[in-house]
């Protein structure tokens, strides 16, 4: 097994660091696209004036968002980016919520099945993050139907970050600096001395940070609210091609948001060697759920490479091209799958796939990409950057978690 050099330093959780980071003040100012609001930021964008999906049907530019989440604190948000970043909140202080979420990889982080603690292969991918103010169901499986109850997958999974709750809790009130900042976040709750970080407020803060990664200045957003020049020639011919009913991608990739938020069984194949995932049958113990998945939003989905729920297609064209393929062509032998009826055989041309390459990258924006910490509360350095080394363990076989 490929062995994992940290690149952390592990200080003594006491007057060492409370000293060093006494100084950390948590921003008072909301992060971009969000107006501050008696004390609360609130969504700001354009999308707002438009009517809703309902009224405006499938596909359509001008289509309002549709319900998201907002109201956080300034204080509240940030606190969650520190939250985000620190691999403190792992067992083994190797992995932070950021590891498998990075800002430069679309927060998703480059790989076709995450890794964990101790080298774990996890059996999916990491979905971006991108936009989950306007998500109602959270996994692959759409087990979780909010952030809150979303989170504490990774953070309690024996494989992912390897905490429990009691543990989670005592190591931040162990940290001066964090209650520091808790008590900046949640004043109302620290009004003497002897306030303890509650769980609550951990999941508060991580889900006021994940809300303000709002991406919706695209230049497909741009020509969407009327700049007729954002987009290319070619580029426009991949978005009529993306809305046409022959592609039908629009059915399911429903603008503004660019999914429609449903499951859906598309029949896609699974890498090599790897066993046929049963999706959300399990979750749902619905069989005509037998392999079907979230449907992924298409926002900076040029940056969130390799694709589908196991990383199967390396590259945004041949993903495009699975759908083209033929209704259910990719079945295993003996598995019975009811495929979702948007999935027929369009026969798109080599050109035609081109163009909706072309389309989707005009789909990319991180303009409101938040920055990495300099430093944190708990004295660790942030770690963001085990992607390379982690493809490595997948590519030398290290403990796989089924």
């Amino acid at each position: 097994m490929l062995r994992r050099f940290i690149l952390l330093v592990l200080l003594p959780l006491g007057c060492t660091v409370a000293a060093a980071q006494s100084a950390i003040v948590l921003n008072a100012d909301c992060p971009p696209g969000f107006e501050l609001s008696a004390g609360h930021c609130e969504l700001r964008s354009l999308y707002q004036m438009y009517p809703s999906l309902q009224e405006a049907g499938v596909g359509g530019l001008k289509t309002g968002l549709p319900e998201y989440r907002d109201g956080f604190s300034p204080q509240q948000t940030d606190l969650g980016r520190y939250l985000f970043f620190d691999p403190v909140i792992s067992r083994d202080g190797s992995v932070s919520c950021a590891s498998c979420h990075h800002p430069d990889k679309g927060f998703a982080d480059g790989l076709g099945r995450s890794v964990g603690i101790d080298d774990a292969v996890l059996p999916r991918s990491a979905p971006t993050l991108w936009n989950v103010a306007f998500l109602n169901s959270f996994f692959w499986d759409g087990r979780a139907s909010s952030l809150e109850e979303q989170m504490q997958g990774p953070l309690y999974d024996k494989h992912e970050m390897g905490g429990d709750p009691q543990w989670l809790l005592a190591t931040l009130n162990g940290i001066a600096a964090y209650r520091a900042l808790f008590a900046q976040a949640f004043p109302a709750d620290f009004t003497d001395g002897s306030a303890q970080i509650r769980l609550d407020q951990v999941y508060t803060a991580l889900t006021a940070f994940q809300v303000s990664l709002v991406s919706l200045n695209s230049r497909y957003d741009q020509y969407a609210h009327g700049h007729a020049d954002a987009l290319t020639e070619v580029e426009k011919e991949g978005l009529n091609i993306f809305r046409s009913f022959v592609a039908r991608c629009a059915e399911c990739h429903t603008p503004p948001l660019f999914t429609n938020q449903q499951l859906a069984v598309i029949g896609t194949p699974e890498p090599a060697g790897m066993p046929f995932d049963a999706g959300a049958e399990p979750v749902l113990e619905e069989p005509s759920q037998r392999g079907a998945f979230k449907i992924p939003s298409l926002r900076n989905i040029e940056l969130t490479a390799p694709y589908m729920h196991s990383g199967r297609f390396p590259t945004l064209r041949e993903a495009a091209a699975f759908y083209t393929g033929g209704r259910g062509h990719a079945v295993p032998e003996g598995e019975e799958l009811m495929i979702h009826w948007h999935i027929w055989e369009p026969n798109l041309t080599e050109t035609e796939l081109d163009r909706l390459v072309d389309f989707m990258k005009t789909l990319t924006d991180e303009s409101f990409k938040p920055e990495t910490p300099d430093r944190l509360p708990s004295g660790m350095r942030p770690v963001h950057d085990n992607i390379a080394l982690a493809g490595e363990i997948q590519q030398d076989g290290a403990t796989t978690h089924e």
